[in-house]
């Protein structure tokens, strides 16, 4: 199968038609939205980032091309890199670098669904050991997968899901989740993730996962609470909404099962370390 790689290249067709009925992707709407948040971060004292169309964009396609809620997003984004500061500041890939080739615990499906969407698949049960990767690290991959995902205007477009796998999940998965990492997690999926989160699968969770959801169910809000499902162990449920033409074996699909890890995807991630060192400076102004 073909390695990974991020595909920056231009919107087909397909894509173009979903982002004018989805996203207000007009000509006009563009061009204003792009004008309109410019000088909107031109007039910010606070903020820093960078202003170029391509840029920009990143926040307009999940904001709908409304200038001020991409605004709004950014100051989101500023707010949490700050309150988060200890995670987050100056992280870098080779910070991770054996959590992502030595633990199989985050991982991201080759192929696209048959939305076209970007599938991340969470290892949450059996295979996390939160004595090699704890919950913090966890954060800190799936920081590191979005900066590199933001990158692909077809992602922008399409969006991405998420498959949480608890196969084999025991108290030490369970006690290894901390409420300090749920409620980091869901606030940066809710406030500040500049991607169209499109659902969120739970499969394979037993009946001790019940407990971990009693930790993250207070804080997913209304909108957020719409796009998760739970499967157990009936893929014939996940199938509704992800074709398995598209899903490897693994969740009784028709593709190869996964015989891949981060390991495997890690070399794409350090070829953006110039982006990721980019991204890390943005937020707010470091002069004031």
């Amino acid at each position: 199968m073909a390695e990974f790689q991020l595909n920056e290249g231009p919107l087909d067709a397909e894509s173009k038609a979903l982002a004018v009925k989805e996203l207000r992707e007009t000509e006009e709407n563009v061009k204003n939205g792009i004008e309109k948040l410019r000088k909107l971060l031109e007039e910010d004292k606070t903020l820093y980032f960078r202003t170029d169309d391509d840029f920009l964009m990143i926040f307009l396609r999940p904001c709908k091309f409304y200038p001020e809620s991409a605004h709004a997003l950014m100051l989101r984004i500023a707010e949490f890199k700050q309150k988060n500061a200890s995670l987050l500041d100056n992280l870098m890939p080779e910070d991770e670098k054996a959590a992502f080739l030595e633990n199989n615990v985050v991982n991201v499906l080759k192929n696209r669904d048959h939305k076209r969407r970007r599938v991340l698949v969470v290892n949450a049960g059996k295979s996390w050991d939160p004595a090699r990767v704890n919950a913090d690290q966890m954060f800190r991959i799936f920081y590191l997968i979005h900066e590199a995902a933001i990158l692909e205007p077809e992602t922008q477009v399409h969006g991405v899901v998420v498959i949480m796998d608890f196969e084999g999940l025991s108290m030490k998965q369970v006690l290894g989740l901390t409420p300090s990492f749920s409620m980091r997690l869901l606030s940066f999926i809710q406030d500040a993730m500049p991607l169209r989160l499109k659902e969120v699968h739970m499969v394979k969770e037993p009946f001790l996962f019940n407990m971990v959801w009693q930790m993250f169910k207070p804080f997913v809000r209304e909108k957020l609470k719409k796009r998760m499902f739970f499967h157990g162990s009936k893929m014939s449920s996940l199938h509704k909404h992800m074709l398995p033409s598209h899903l490897p074996k693994n969740y009784g699909g028709q593709l190869p099962e996964i015989d891949y890890t981060g390991a495997d995807w890690y070399p794409v991630i350090t070829k953006y370390e110039d982006h990721i060192k980019q991204m890390n400076s943005y937020g707010f102004r470091k002069d004031e």
